[in-house]
């Protein structure tokens, strides 16, 4: 009860539980439309068969949907503020989620229609929500670990997964798949959270730095004595006025970021490769398909689908590893060894795949292939929730200067939204054509995301803003973005006892001007 207390009582404590469940959203989407994708019933209101890549297209249209959500989102952000943005990213949400409920509800023509308007209005509005509350949170935030903070809000990401997946198993084994409400269900349920944040938004403060940014300073001493209280709002406001004055003259837009030869264009590669790489992994694919996956591995259907919901149970407690590690050993470094692993991963489940096709031919019994397989499955889940799901949101918020933060986000939910685009559409119909060789792929091109992080990809944890900010300016210099031949490879790892640096640059908040 007093913890309780202390959460609704204390404005930051308020914004990391907001800003937990808002990214809980995201996850509750990925676990949705796995089973929904094998109701009968939903196929058949479609009008479209399982192996019909439009399947495909309906999961993949709300990425792009995301992508266009985040442009949208992060400019009405900056005009409008925060708030005002994440208010019309969550209503957004929920009407698109009510016309994917809605769909071929007592008719039939235009509902596939209907889905594909609902998909992408409700991409529209959780790809804001991604793009403008790591923003929200981090300018609001000071205290601990930039990494800590960011995974544990991620691990709530997983929650939304297990939440949907699991609401999606109980309807479909009450109702069955041939029935509607088994499919229906689990996307009306989703309501609970836009509904559940729209109420509870207008108990949170706007950015002080947005208002500062707009010449408001006494509504920005206003939101830091709600924040810090009394004693430290003169002085923070006074430090953001002095960050704001610095910056003002530095004007930076998405020109300078995404063409090269702009100012920040080897930041944004960073940035947009971080995104692609994580899309490479293959996750995306293993969260949407995952039952279809198991099947493959040899698994009856009911099976599959109870041990898909295993697979993101341990996906959520290995999460923990993250938080536990990201600052202590880098981000560059649980990227790294988290690509290499899960392509070994990948690998042998291409061997299992394989046994698993040819079981009676080989005289091996099922089980023999299919419990180690799905163990496999399991580890290459969970390394990807250690090495990459939090950290290619991370980056970004430290290697950019505060005047180009909110552009740096919503490229990376842009590049993030159109990789998840591609890889959700292709992977039904590489699945269906190349069965367990699609493995394979996977192994290769985990292999490729290991090896651009290693060569191009700075450690930016335990560093201050302006340190990270450096690297960059200093690889400009020296005329090269190999990590290991800018400043003699100082940034492949975290910092050694430097002074300013380790533990207090970690500590560093987006909020001071140091962060700037």
């Amino acid at each position: 009860m007093d913890y309780i207390k202390h959460v609704v009582g204390d404005k930051k404590s308020e914004v990391v539980l907001f800003s937990s469940t808002a990214i809980a959203l995201y996850g509750y989407d990925q676990g949705m439309m796995s089973l929904i994708n094998t109701n009968y019933d939903y196929l058949d209101t479609m009008g479209i068969g399982e192996d019909n890549p439009l399947v495909g297209v309906i999961v993949s249209v709300y990425y792009l949907g995301c992508a266009v959500g985040a442009v949208l989102a992060s400019y009405l952000g900056d005009k409008r503020g925060r708030k005002v943005s994440i208010f019309a990213c969550l209503a957004t949400t929920a009407l698109g989620n009510i016309l994917m409920f809605i769909a071929g509800l007592g008719f039939s023509k235009g509902a596939m229609t209907l889905m594909f308007l609902g998909r992408i209005i409700m991409g529209l509005g959780v790809g804001g929500i991604d793009a403008v509350i790591p923003v929200y949170s981090s300018e609001l935030n000071e205290e601990g670990g930039r990494g800590k903070a960011l995974a544990q809000e991620f691990q709530s990401n997983i929650f939304g997964l297990n939440m949907a997946f699991a609401i999606n198993l109980g309807v479909t084994n009450a109702l069955g798949k041939e029935n509607q409400w088994a499919w229906r269900i689990p996307i009306i349920a989703m309501q609970v959270y836009p509904v559940l944040l729209l109420s509870f938004i207008y108990r949170l403060p706007e950015s002080p730095r947005w208002f500062i940014f707009h010449d408001r300073e006494e509504d920005a001493r206003a939101a830091l004595v709600d924040i810090d209280g009394e004693d430290q709002a003169d002085e923070k406001v006074e430090e953001l006025k002095k960050a704001h004055e610095e910056e003002s003259s530095h004007s930076i837009g998405y020109n300078d970021m995404i063409f090269p030869g702009g100012q920040q264009f080897h930041e944004t590669m960073v940035t947009v490769m971080g995104q692609i790489n994580q899309a490479l992994t293959g996750y995306g694919a293993i969260s949407v398909y995952g039952p279809q996956i198991l099947e493959l591995l040899g698994f009856d259907t009911s099976m599959a689908e109870y041990l898909t919901q295993g697979n993101y149970i341990s996906y959520f407690f290995l999460m923990t590893f993250a938080w536990l590690l990201i600052d202590r050993v880098g981000r560059r470094f649980l990227m790294v060894t988290g690509a290499f692993g899960i392509a070994i991963c990948f690998i042998i489940l291409t061997v299992f795949g394989g046994l698993a096709s040819n079981c009676k031919e080989l005289g091996i019994p099922n089980l023999a292939v299919s419990i180690p397989g799905s163990v496999t499955l399991f580890v290459a889940t969970g390394l990807f929730g250690i090495g990459w799901l939090a950290q290619v949101w991370l980056i970004p918020t430290e290697i950019y200067p505060s005047t180009s933060r909110a552009q740096g986000s919503a490229i990376s939910v842009i590049i993030w939204g159109l990789a998840n685009f591609a890889v959700t559409l292709l992977t039904p119909i590489v699945f269906n054509n190349l069965h367990y060789w699609l493995f394979l792929v996977f192994a290769v091109t985990n292999l490729f995301a290991g090896w651009w992080t290693w060569a191009y990809s700075p450690e930016t944890g335990g560093r201050s803003f302006e340190a990270n900010q450096q690297f960059f300016a200093d690889s400009k210099e020296q005329g090269t973005w190999l990590v290991s031949r800018v400043n003699d490879g100082e940034f492949r790892h975290l910092p050694r006892g430097k002074e300013g640096d380790g533990v207090e640059g970690e500590r560093q908040p987006l909020l001071a001007v140091d962060g700037a």
